[in-house]
């Protein structure tokens, strides 16, 4: 696992949140949910792929 993939997903993570609270603030909640929603959604795509790279390293490691 690569330390870029964890400041990746940090710098999302504060990213939404950012506006998240902005949108919140000036009153577009459906808005700050979308964001949050679409930031979450990121996040697991780049999770997933890791994850897929993992299982192909271990089908490739025991010859599977």
């Amino acid at each position: 696992m690569n330390v870029d993939l964890i400041f990746k997903i940090a710098a999302i993570g504060i990213l939404v949140a950012v506006l998240n609270q902005v949108l919140n603030r000036a009153g577009r909640d459906e808005q700050a949910l979308m964001v949050t929603l679409t930031g979450l959604v990121v996040v697991l795509m780049m999770v997933i792929q890791e994850i897929a790279r993992l299982f192909t390293m271990i089908k490739t490691l025991f010859d599977l």
